[in-house]
């Protein structure tokens, strides 16, 4: 008997350490699952986040399940339920169509504008407050098997024991704390079973995020201020170079940097220039400079970071100082820009061995042609990815969330 979802997250968060789950994401499922999962999810040291699922209710008991729908396009149905009920295929269509309808609405309550943790390669940690006839499970499992993931895990406080052992061929691993043989409802189980709120979800996404740091960062005989962020059990930290006419307060770094954190790394915002220096336009666009306090606050990381592999994010100008602090460098992952201008780097393409990523969109006029250059300048350590539709501050509907999206995976990629 669990005192509640927050108790059930503690002990199955226990029942999970030391199981050889490596680079992991814990998904929970909305609403009550996503408490549940947040225990698992501390106990794990990995990222939060969520996979919404909804139930596909029979005709005049939308209690019972005939199936399932999930993120990815995925729709899972119990045939032989349906059979039996003599469910038509009209009242099937409508009950697919009104909950893919509230499946949307949750998706864009509990993640807003921003993309959903990337699971290539990863083992994605399915978590639910319970397990009965299975199907939103199921439905669950599958979408984070068409997003990449490499293995994928079911874990719930208490399940139905022949719903569990089915479950158990359709997965990587599966850990249920409590399995009776006659389960006459998963909420028998929980002292506490009140339903979920929307609120109460994202109150327990926000918690999983990192609480930002004021640092100053010593660099090239001048102290910067920034902002630095440390998820628990990060994987790298990625310090960010932003562009001309920007600060470490730019919404849109501040945005890219949020993903990252929420994929599990590590974010360092820092200013380039004092105050007194960013009004002047020879010092803004001077690369060297830039490059070289990039490098320096690289070398000066805090404790907390510096244990960590370091990535570089540049956007506009930012991306030709990235590129430069990395040449001649043997510790710098991987390289994203965001719009950047590459082509001011160019004398340090030879030197640069970290993988680059280079990220432009395709309404970006002549932007678009200089980053081509640039890949080919840097060779085969380099890739372009074009945002169709996206112009040079990607501020349009998604562009952004794209480069998230893009930028989150890349890093993830080398640092594995």
């Amino acid at each position: 008997m669990f005192t509640d979802r927050v108790h059930a997250g503690e002990v199955l968060g226990r029942a999970m350490v030391g199981r050889g789950y490596g680079d992991a994401v814990v998904l929970g499922l909305p609403r009550g699952g996503v408490i549940v999962a947040a225990g698992v999810a501390r106990a794990l040291q990995a990222p939060l986040d969520v996979v919404v699922v909804r139930k596909l209710g029979a005709p005049g008991n939308p209690e019972l399940g005939i199936g399932a729908v999930a993120e990815s396009g995925v729709t899972v149905l119990n045939e032989d339920l349906i059979r039996r009920l003599g469910v038509s295929r009209r009242h099937l269509d409508e009950v697919i169509r009104r909950e893919h309808a509230e499946l949307d609405r949750r998706r864009t309550a509990y993640r807003g504008d921003a993309p959903p943790v990337p699971l290539e390669g990863r083992d994605a940690v399915v978590v639910d407050d319970g397990l009965a006839t299975g199907y939103t499970a199921r439905a669950a499992v599958d979408s984070a098997r068409r997003r990449g993931a490499g293995r994928v895990i079911l874990a719930v406080p208490v399940g139905a024991a022949d719903t569990a052992a089915e479950m158990r061929g359709l997965v990587d691993d599966l850990v249920c704390v409590e399995a009776p043989t006659m389960l006459l409802g998963v909420g028998a189980s929980y002292r506490d079973f009140r339903q979920t709120t929307d609120d109460e979800v994202l109150a327990a996404l926000a918690a999983a995020l990192p609480a930002p740091e004021e640092v100053e960062i010593p660099a090239g005989g001048v102290v910067l201020p920034g902002t630095l962020a440390v998820p628990a059990g990060a994987k790298g930290v990625v310090l960010f170079a932003h562009g001309s006419g920007s600060s470490r307060l730019s919404p849109r770094n501040r945005a890219v940097a949020a993903s990252l954190q929420r994929a599990g790394l590590g974010t360092l915002l820092f200013d380039l220039l004092t105050p007194a220096e960013a009004g002047d336009r020879a010092r803004v666009f001077d690369i060297p400079l830039l490059g070289a306090r990039l490098g320096a606050a690289h070398d000066h990381l805090p404790p907390r970071a510096a244990r960590l592999p370091a990535c570089y994010f540049g956007s506009s100008t930012g991306a030709a100082a990235a590129l430069t602090a990395a040449a001649g460098r043997d510790d710098v992952a991987a390289i994203v820009s965001r719009g950047g201008r590459p082509d001011l780097a160019e004398p340090s393409f030879d030197a640069v061995a970290a993988p680059v990523l280079l990220i432009v969109g395709g309404e970006d006029g002549a932007v678009v042609g200089l980053n081509e250059d640039a890949r080919r300048g840097l060779g085969e350590r380099a890739e372009l990815a074009v945002v169709p539709g996206a112009g040079h501050l990607f501020e349009e509907p998604g562009a952004l969330a794209r480069v998230c999206e893009l930028a989150a995976a890349w890093f993830l990629r080398w640092l594995g």
